[in-house]
């Protein structure tokens, strides 16, 4: 056999980079387990025994964000729209995401239009990008702004404008408890920021 074929591969294995900060699957669910004594049950009882390995894949769900790049999702462009200048909403996403704070859910919906200059994005990468920063850890005001910057940098449009309204767990099942409020944020850039009337549209077609 080649020296090379012997060489190669293992210069390959040595220089690969590993991210040995991140606890591994087994730690996880030993923390879960923790978490389950620490709240007063038995993990050894037979109806827990399998719950920590249930909740660190609902985990890997929840956080599927932290894998993804929005950015990227954004980057096939679509440029034959026949001088197509106008609004262009996707109305009410729904998404899922969990509140840094508490660990609570934050259930919500999400509006996201932007104005184009010369090109479109399909409109499933908008819903894309919604779910790739919703399944982080987050705050809605951060989480509003994240989306309308990543399309705002990416498309470069005329304008972007992106409003969230969801309910926050942490107020709702707990702390105040206050079930059947929401939250709303949004953010408005280029024309959606300058001009009132661009503003209004988007803002008179959210239920």
């Amino acid at each position: 056999m080649p020296v090379d074929a012997i060489v190669k591969p293992l210069v390959r294995d040595t220089t690969a980079k590993h991210d040995d900060s991140r606890p591994d699957r087994a730690e996880a669910e030993a923390a879960f387990r923790t978490i389950l004594r620490w709240a007063g049950d038995d993990p050894d009882r037979p109806g827990l025994l399998e719950t920590p390995a249930r909740v660190a894949r609902a985990f890997e769900e929840y956080f599927a964000g932290y894998k993804q790049d929005p950015a990227q999702m954004l980057q096939k462009t679509f440029e034959e729209i026949e001088g197509y200048d106008e609004m262009i909403v996707l109305r009410g996403i729904p998404f899922e995401s969990h509140c840094e704070h508490h660990l609570a859910p934050i259930i919500g919906r999400a509006w996201v239009a932007y104005v184009p200059r010369g090109r479109v994005v399909g409109i499933s990468k908008l819903a894309r990008v919604v779910d790739a920063y919703a399944k982080r850890l987050q705050i809605q005001e951060k989480m509003t702004a994240q989306i309308a910057d990543t399309i705002e940098r990416v498309l470069q449009p005329q304008g972007v404008g992106v409003i969230i309204k969801a309910e926050h767990h942490c107020m709702t099942a707990r702390g105040v408890h206050k079930p059947g409020t929401d939250l709303v944020t949004s953010r408005m850039l280029g024309c959606f920021r300058n001009n009132p009337v661009t503003r209004h549209e988007l803002m008179s077609i959210v239920d």
